[in-house]
């Protein structure tokens, strides 16, 4: 089974390694990630987003030993639009997060205007953190938690600029 699955991954955290988990389970990966021009319309307009190639480099980091432990193959890829590589032919299923599922069923739609079989929609629940609230990108980068869910408090965040040389 060939499976896609998109997102910024800024940074990688244990909500995505449980994505990538039911991603390998199910098949080989393609993970489209999202551009550097695509990142800031992606809801990441209030916090700083990393380039394309430091997100790649740390995200490839990630899915090398998963994709060894489950015997499968993964390959990422730049998104440049929001529907992303899963309107393409050659993709059996969608891993989504709850609150993308919306997405998932729109590139469904896409799929069937294109002449293309609909992908299995699989739906993973977010991971917990430590005080009960999900684990995300952007509560990593406010220092809220770190990227396993524990609380960190005396830690700040990245902000919401690049930083500066």
């Amino acid at each position: 089974m060939n499976v896609a699955l998109g997102g910024t991954f800024d940074p990688v955290h244990d909500g995505h390694r449980a994505l990538f988990e039911r991603a390998f389970e199910l098949g080989d990966l393609t993970v489209g990630l999202t551009s550097d021009e695509l990142a800031p319309a992606t809801r990441h307009t209030d916090r700083y987003v990393r380039p394309f190639d430091e997100r790649k480099r740390d995200l490839e980091e990630e899915l090398a030993p998963l994709a060894a432990k489950h015997d499968r193959e993964y390959e990422v890829r730049e998104l440049t639009k929001p529907t992303g590589i899963a309107i393409e032919p050659g993709f059996d299923a969608l891993i989504v997060s709850p609150e993308t599922q919306s997405g998932g069923e729109r590139v469904n739609e896409i799929r069937e205007q294109k002449g293309l079989p609909s992908l299995r929609i699989e739906v993973v629940d977010h991971v917990p953190a430590e005080d009960g609230d999900r684990i995300s990108s952007t509560r990593i980068v406010k220092g809220e938690i770190d990227r396993h869910g524990n609380l960190t408090p005396d830690r700040e965040g990245r902000g919401t600029t690049p930083p500066t040389e």
